[in-house]
């Protein structure tokens, strides 16, 4: 897999829900154009949680094609959220790296709601990533 092939896979959302074990079902409510950019606002609906929809607005913040992407929840379930995606080149062909910050909303109340449910749903969401390119590709994720 050459790095432009991996950036035409990780870039698009159209592939969420191959990348993300099946209680994240994503449904895109906005249109998206074929290449993605910086500035771009994509609406999603979730269930993430106790099959409980949730809505999310994110934007590309910052994007260096075919390097990274940047995106940012401007109004959902987090306090915050930044999702940088990394696509590097090594020997064996091309590494996917994930830098995750976020923070939970409620105080207290959110920190426990991390610690219960949501921290080990987030796991399995990249876990599932991980396990979905390892198989389709045979490559590590960061």
């Amino acid at each position: 897999m050459t790095r432009m092939q991996a950036w035409e896979f990780f870039s698009s959302p159209h592939f969420l829900n191959d990348i993300t074990p099946g209680f994240f079902h994503v449904d895109i409510t906005s249109p998206v154009p074929d290449e993605i950019y910086a500035g771009l606002m994509i609406s999603y609906e979730m269930k993430a949680v106790w099959g409980i929809r949730m809505s999310w607005l994110s934007e590309i913040s910052h994007c260096q094609k075919p390097l990274r992407f940047i995106y940012q929840q401007r109004i959902g379930p987090f306090k915050f959220w930044s999702h940088e995606v990394c696509l590097n080149e090594c020997p064996d062909g091309i590494v996917l790296e994930d830098i995750v910050f976020y923070a939970m909303p409620y105080g207290w109340l959110g920190g426990l709601l991390h610690a219960l449910l949501i921290g080990d749903k987030l796991k399995r969401i990249f876990d599932t990533r991980h396990d979905y390119l390892e198989t389709k590709w045979g490559r590590q994720t960061q």
